[in-house]
């Protein structure tokens, strides 16, 4: 479905502004918070991501029936860092975040030349408002509102580098045991990456939640599905949907500090390819996570 109407900025603001309709004192009640409210630097991740294939003597094996042998040899190392300044209130919360990620792939095939390529790049700034309404067992419960901005490090070959502002409300389950967050929401995009801009609505369901096995051992995962609607103009390269998911199973070796086999999936089919496209890795990670009081 494309519009053909011209995008008005403040919608964006409307998207966010809708939720202080919820400003009246929430039913919430958590006794643990001060009125006046606690604020927290927390370091969710700052970590080095890294994947290796080694192959020897590949070049004398590509006739091999058994391709672990024939196999072009591959290193993969990615940054990340994921931080939240967290204001908590008895009856709010509003965090702002700065999520950064950086991954190169370096493959050495048996013949010919070694490459390198770009595996990931993002940096995404948050502003993420949460009213607590009501509580469902240990989590808050009520409306949230979003605005972000999306962009890259370096572009992607020929293409332009990514910016976009995205705008999300809706509902949210927070602050719980296992699930930290669980939301649906309604999504308005404006993107700058091309000349023109152009606008993009969608809605958006996430996750994400940690499960301790043992004293040091903690299973953690990270999802979301957005699904495109309704668009201001045709771009063959926008995305019909997109989906990500992230798990880890994160064991502490000293203190903040961690050891975590993970694995990451992308998916997205853009508007003008056939099929969908994938991104698939398993890896090593080595990260600190802190959380302080200010």
């Amino acid at each position: 479905l494309i519009l053909t109407e011209t995008f008005m900025p403040n919608r964006i603001i409307l998207t966010a502004a809708a939720l202080m309709l919820f400003s009246f004192p929430a039913f919430a009640d958590d006794s643990g918070i001060p009125p006046e409210g606690r604020l927290r630097a927390n370091f969710r991740r700052v970590a080095l991501d890294v994947s290796s294939t080694e192959v020897s003597n590949a070049k004398e094996y590509q006739n091999s029936p058994n391709s672990n042998l024939s196999a072009d040899s591959e290193t993969v190392f990615k940054g990340v860092f994921d931080f939240v300044l967290e204001d908590e209130h008895p009856d709010w919360q509003w965090n702002n975040s700065l999520y950064m990620e950086y991954g190169r792939t370096k493959l050495r095939p048996a013949e010919g030349e070694s490459t390198t390529s770009e595996s990931a790049d993002k940096i995404l700034l948050t502003s993420d408002y949460n009213r607590k309404m009501w509580r469902y067992k240990e989590a808050d419960v009520g409306p949230f509102a979003s605005l972000g901005y999306q962009t890259e490090f370096t572009a992607n070959n020929d293409a332009p580098r990514n910016k976009t502002f995205r705008g999300k409300a809706g509902i949210k389950l927070f602050n719980g045991k296992y699930i930290k967050e669980l939301y649906a929401a309604a999504v308005e995009e404006l993107d700058l990456t091309y000349s023109r801009s152009d606008t993009k609505t969608a809605y958006e369901i996430g996750i994400r939640a940690e499960y301790p096995l043992r004293e040091g051992v903690k299973f953690q995962l990270e999802s979301y599905f957005r699904d495109y609607l309704i668009y201001s103009r045709y771009v063959g390269t926008d995305f019909k949907y997109e989906f990500n998911l992230t798990s880890r199973m994160d064991v502490k070796i000293k203190n903040n500090f961690s050891l975590a086999p993970y694995i990451t999936y992308f998916q997205a089919q853009a508007r003008e390819a056939p099929v969908e496209g994938s991104n698939f890795m398993i890896g090593l990670s080595f990260s600190y996570s802190g959380l302080f009081n200010l």
